[in-house]
């Protein structure tokens, strides 16, 4: 499982299958009671794949499966997935690239009004460079949790494709 962008921190991947999505989502539901390793739960058309309380850590990964039926083919369907961190710490890590933005700006205008007044605006210029280096922080530190996490993204996307071939579909990985 390989991304063409190295830059990506929630990698995503999509592909067809041969069956329709009710007996495909019927495998997860299955899934849900006769293995102990993973949580499955599902919403509609979603299924949310994730590690048990005492297996996860800070930068525990999950798979959010989106399987639509095709409308060109009702036994058709299209397997949408998306790895994430957990939702409260991708939050966060948006919050926090919310707030470096927005407090760069902020200084940044700042420190043009004090350039327009003729007043000092090293301060402001300090602040701006010091959110930039946040942010390179923040941007290594997610790399930093996709890394730690990758060793349970692979075991995710193996319990999927496992739970799939139980289906006998071909053209897994």
């Amino acid at each position: 499982m390989t991304t063409k962008n190295k830059i990506v921190l929630r990698p995503r991947f999509k592909f067809d299958v041969n069956y329709n999505n009710e007996s495909l989502l019927g495998l997860f539901d299955e899934a849900k009671t006769t293995q102990k390793d993973f949580i499955v739960s599902r919403i509609d058309d979603h299924v949310f794949i994730k590690f048990p309380n005492i297996k996860q850590h800070f930068w525990s990964t999950q798979l959010h499966l989106d399987i639509n039926k095709n409308f060109d083919d009702d036994e058709k369907s299209t397997i949408y997935g998306l790895f994430g961190p957990n939702p409260t710490v991708w939050t966060m890590f948006m919050f926090f690239h919310f707030l470096v933005a927005v407090i760069f700006i902020g200084f940044g205008a700042w420190a043009y009004s004090n350039w327009s007044l003729e007043t000092s605006y090293g301060v402001q210029i300090g602040v701006m460079v010091m959110m930039v280096l946040i942010w390179f922080v923040l941007y290594f530190a997610g790399r930093m949790g996709k890394r730690t996490g990758m060793g349970q993204m692979h075991e995710l996307h193996h319990f999927m494709r496992d739970t799939l071939r139980s289906k006998d579909i071909h053209g897994l990985n």
